[in-house]
């Protein structure tokens, strides 16, 4: 007797990215807001539990593959802004304070006057991975977006870093602000 074997049970292959990414989109309603817009608490409590036990890193990968327009990828935009900072502290001050002196902070993003500095950025990061935000998620993004300009700012001042760097980090001051905008009008899922 031949057994019979379904087409997609002898394909060999990774994750389904589907399911990587409605768990990304899940992951990050849940954090940013939180159990109260889902019905599943339980759900919510495991991912905090994860976040805290494993480390962030486990959750945000995750998101990487998200579009900088979506809840996901805005989050995995901050957590990259977040390890550049816990990566090279001292050198991310030096280019954020080169930058403010290049940059006009008060232009750098409408409504941000004063982009946060290193340590500001790393715990406004962690309370929004951690859940913590919540309504005020549009000024986080805004205020990331505004601290990415500023280095980027002072990075091109420095020549032995400018180019590509200079680029994307700019490009993830941009993909930020563009969030945070989407934040405010409700259109950020």
């Amino acid at each position: 007797m031949r057994k019979e074997v379904a087409f997609f049970d002898s394909v060999e292959g990774g994750t389904d990215p589907a399911l990587v990414s409605e768990a990304a989109d899940r992951a990050a309603a849940l954090l940013v807001r939180g159990a109260r817009a889902s019905s599943d608490d339980e759900v919510a409590d495991r991912l905090l539990h994860l976040a805290d036990t494993e480390g962030i890193e486990a959750i945000a990968e995750v998101w990487s593959g998200s579009p900088p327009d979506s809840l996901a990828g805005s989050l995995w935009r901050l957590f990259v802004l977040r390890q550049g900072v816990h990566a090279d502290p001292v050198g991310i001050a030096r280019d954020y304070e080169a930058g403010r002196g290049r940059a006009d902070v008060a232009t750098v993003v409408a409504g941000v006057a004063d982009p946060p500095g290193p340590e500001q950025l790393r715990t406004m990061v962690d309370e929004v991975l951690r859940g913590i935000a919540g309504s005020d998620f549009a000024d986080v993004l805004l205020r990331a977006a505004a601290f990415a300009r500023v280095v980027s700012a002072g990075r091109a001042g420095h020549s032995e870093r400018a180019g590509a760097d200079v680029v994307r980090m700019l490009d993830l001051a941009e993909q930020l602000e563009a969030a945070g905008h989407a934040e405010l009008a409700g259109r950020l899922a």
